[in-house]
């Protein structure tokens, strides 16, 4: 029989995201939103981008996270 795992904490949700290759790159990271209100919460989780300096769009039940400071233009 199969444990479930430990709930993370924020800090540690958060910690694990960023840890990821493309994040440390600065590249873009997508996450579903049900797992950031579950982790992190969807009030907290604008303030951390936002003191990060990334942007972040949503769409289909996705949040998809620019891990840089460069400017998003939409293209089409």
């Amino acid at each position: 029989m199969r444990r479930a795992p430990a709930p993370l904490s924020p800090e540690a949700w958060l910690t694990h995201m960023f840890s990821a290759r493309s994040a440390v790159q600065g590249g873009v990271l997508r996450r579903k939103i049900r797992d950031v209100e579950r982790y992190v919460g969807r009030e907290a989780f604008p303030s951390e981008m936002r003191r990060r300096g990334f942007s972040v769009v949503e769409n289909s039940g996705q949040f998809v996270i620019f891990c840089n400071r460069d400017p998003i233009r939409r293209v089409l």
